[in-house]
């Protein structure tokens, strides 16, 4: 349970910080010495111990960051094999850990940390085996972060450092305004259970909203009382004309009388209903917005910390640097206040770093001596938009497009067609790195990947650009909060579902006769752009009661170059849904992100749109598309079928066209788990995998593909960039048939092993 930690000052945040990584490196330590998974306990403990280092430069603590620096040597030579470490060398290590704690609480005398500094470094440079990698193999989790010809990747210290400014938050108050006016009182509440009257609240107004129908249900009614007092009047008037008997007028006399009491009855407790049925509906719309506020929190909140930072590697670095920040009084979700401290830190310290020159490279360029960096957050569109913008060197695009040629990610030829926006799009690929050195600022190559996650987790996008000697500019687009989506209800399979409006591209009722087909693939003409067509129906894996007309509603998804048109039954209108996150026993379900209720309290999946791109990916890829203009299916391939799974775009594409080009049938997944999905759902004669993937890394895919039933007997190849002997090791124990590095893109190696295990395409 997480607490609002505004009253807190940078020493006592710094505390807590190091309570909390002083845990995992304990845990991960005594673990280690058991021998539990070192991989990812050394991972762990890098990244914590690198957490500390950051959070105690925040404060200016400089035996911390040297401490904690030492131990984070330790742990990455252990990381690249160059050092086992033994229990004697733990021992020091949780004397590290205990130290820090001293540190933190000013506790410690500076002859301990001084003399305990100086044996971890020792450990840390111990010689180290030799690697068989080779003197140009750089472990991927290791890698320097940037080049001074670059303003690319940010440092580590960006993403961890900044773990000690995410719970810096303000309180919560009645005004949530964020200026710190005394008349507030401040409250101290959990995130779960401002998570919970966000639920409750939106139940409410579901809720409020089920009266509505109710109440035209009684109107209904109310019509069919009135046509019943109709028909009496008919039988009475009869019977008045016939001389009925008295007793029969009677009756049928206080029948009507008694009706006419019921009506009048009747529409006064609707008028009441009514009434009530808008107060209600009003106060669970109020009730809602002030929960809503109650999470709301002002974007100064997420940068008190960032004068500080900015003076202080200004004056490190020997720069001068004035720092702008704009749109301070705009209003946050504490959610995505709390999930942007890692990436803009990441952003700040890049900018300082790399992209700002120094006073002498500004006054010979012709700048001014200082440097401006600028910090703007504002609401566009429903979105929070947030940008980082300096005035510095910009990024080198030819510099950038050689070192992307070096780490052989594309060839010298693909590179050449490549766009400045589709070259900056590699910044933010996993451990794309391109500075040689290593220091505390610098960091050890986490890269922008770490801003383009996290920002993908919030259903944001972060996009790059940059003027070469004027500057760079960073955006991220994000929705205002996390609990509230805008969002277009579509009909799929006679369900509804919810797909995010920031999503969405553009709607359109698209007529049949606008869809063409090219190489067995079907698609329509916007903008000088082919868009493929897709069932949506498809992808979900179900089966459309609708029959397809003259017109489709089409849904587009993706940006840029990347687009895909979704073919959806229906459009039911725009809505603002409550999320509520799935059960996380489920798992990840393919192309579903969370859940809501709708108002009349049928439940409604909300679309993950980036999961559901790479599920219409893998059915284009692979020809398994349903055709729209004669409802028939493609036609089935006769020839052996390829699937290639990588997370690189550029890998992806250069492996299916070298296997197309051969004859085979290629499809593509773009990490373990589409992979995985793809095996399921279709027949190979071959697999080829990368091993580093998001979701489910190369090693685990093949142990799934080894231990199935009907799959175990399929073919898999390993395609990696680590050519360590113990690296081929794992693969092949991991059931892997072929184990290849990359560099075999460049001749007839990888064709080779595909005709070796499978023979040619025919």
């Amino acid at each position: 349970m997480s607490e609002d930690l505004g009253n807190f000052s940078m020493l006592e945040l710094f505390r807590l910080e190091v309570d909390s990584q002083s845990a995992i490196l304990s845990d991960g330590l005594l673990s280690l010495e058991q021998q539990a998974d070192p991989a990812k306990q050394l991972e762990a403990l890098m990244r914590a111990s690198h957490s500390i280092k950051g959070a105690a430069r925040m404060v200016d603590i400089d035996a911390g960051v040297k401490l904690a620096h030492a131990m984070e040597d330790c742990f990455v030579a252990a990381q690249n094999s160059e050092l086992i470490l033994q229990s004697h060398q733990i021992d020091l290590l949780l004397e590290g850990v205990d130290l820090l704690v001293a540190i933190s609480k000013n506790e410690a005398e500076a002859e301990q940390v001084a003399r305990l500094t100086g044996s971890i470094v020792n450990i840390g440079s111990l010689e180290a085996p030799v690697s068989e990698t080779g003197a140009d193999t750089i472990p991927s989790h290791a890698e320097p972060a940037d080049n001074d010809d670059l303003n690319s990747n940010p440092a580590p210290d960006e993403a961890e450092t900044s773990e000690a400014d995410t719970n810096d938050t303000g309180p919560q108050t009645a005004s949530s305004s964020g200026t710190g006016d005394t008349g507030s009182e401040a409250v101290r509440v959990s995130a779960e259970s401002l998570n919970r009257l966000v639920g409750l609240a939106g139940e409410v107004q579901v809720e409020a909203r089920w009266l509505h129908p109710f109440s035209e249900a009684l109107q209904q009614i109310k019509h069919r009382q009135a046509e019943l007092i109709e028909l009496l009047d008919h039988l009475n008037d009869s019977l008045l004309a016939s001389k009925g008997d008295e007793y029969s007028r009677t009756l049928a006399g206080e029948i009507h009388t008694k009706a006419n009491r019921c009506r009048h009855l009747l529409s006064d407790r609707l008028m009441e209903l009514d009434d009530f049925d808008r107060r209600l509906h009003g106060l669970g719309n109020r009730l809602h917005s002030e929960v809503i506020a109650s999470r709301m929190r002002p974007f100064s909140d997420a940068t008190r910390g960032y004068p500080r930072l900015v003076r202080d590697m200004a004056r490190q670095l020997g720069k001068q640097v004035e720092l702008k920040i704009e749109g301070l009084a705009t209003q946050v979700d504490r959610d995505i206040l709390e999930c942007i401290d890692a990436p803009l830190n990441h952003l700040v310290r890049n900018a300082l770093d790399h992209g700002i020159e120094t006073p002498e490279q500004r006054r010979a360029a012709g700048k001014p001596e200082q440097a401006t960096l600028t910090i703007t957050a504002a609401h566009n569109a429903g979105m929070l938009s947030i940008q980082v913008q300096d005035d510095g060197r910009g990024i080198d695009i030819g510099a950038l497009r050689k070192k992307i040629v070096k780490r052989g990610m594309v060839t010298e030829a693909m590179a050449a067609d490549l766009s400045e926006t589709e070259l900056l799009e590699f910044l933010f690929l996993p451990g794309f790195s391109t500075r040689e050195e290593v220091t505390e600022i610098s960091g050890r190559g986490v890269g922008l990947d770490v801003v383009h996650s996290t920002v993908q987790k919030m259903r944001g996008v972060a996009r790059a650009t940059t003027e070469p000697g004027h500057g760079t500019r960073f955006h991220l687009q994000l929705p205002i909060t996390l609990s509230i989506v805008r969002v277009l209800l579509v009909e799929i399979c006679g369900e509804p579902y919810a797909i995010p409006l920031a999503r969405i591209d553009r709607t359109l009722k698209l007529d049949t006769s606008r869809i063409e087909s090219l190489e067995n693939r079907q698609y329509f003409t916007i903008d000088n752009q082919h868009i493929g067509v897709v069932f949506a129906s498809q992808v979900i894996g179900c089966n459309s009661t609708s029959a397809v007309g003259e017109e489709l509603s089409v849904v587009v998804l993706g940006e840029r170059l990347n687009r895909s048109g979704l073919v959806v039954d229906r459009f039911m209108g725009e809505r603002s849904l409550v999320v509520h996150t799935l059960d996380p026993r489920l798992g990840k379900v393919q192309d579903i992100s969370a859940a809501s209720v709708l108002e009349n309290g049928d439940p409604c999946l909300i679309i993950d749109v980036d999961d559901m791109l790479r599920s219409i990916d893998i059915l284009i890829a692979g020809g398994r598309l349903d055709r729209i203009r004669d409802s028939e299916t493609t036609t089935t391939h006769t020839g052996k079928r390829i699937l290639v799974v990588d997370d690189s775009i550029t890998v992806r594409e250069v492996e299916r066209n070298m296997l197309a080009t051969r004859g085979y049938h290629v499809d593509v997944a773009v990490d373990g788990m589409d992979g995985w999905n793809a095996v399921r759902m279709g027949d190979y004669d071959l697999i080829i995998s990368d091993v580093d993937m998001p979701r489910m890394n190369g090693f685990e895919f093949v142990r799934l593909i080894k231990q199935d039933d009907r799959l175990h007997g399929t073919p898999v190849m390993i395609v990696s960039y680590k050519d360590r002997e113990e690296d081929r090791q794992r693969g092949l124990e991991a059931g892997a048939d072929y184990y290849l590095t990359k560099g075999s893109f460049h001749d007839e190696t990888l064709i080779d092993a595909v005709v070796d295990l499978i023979g040619t395409a025919e």
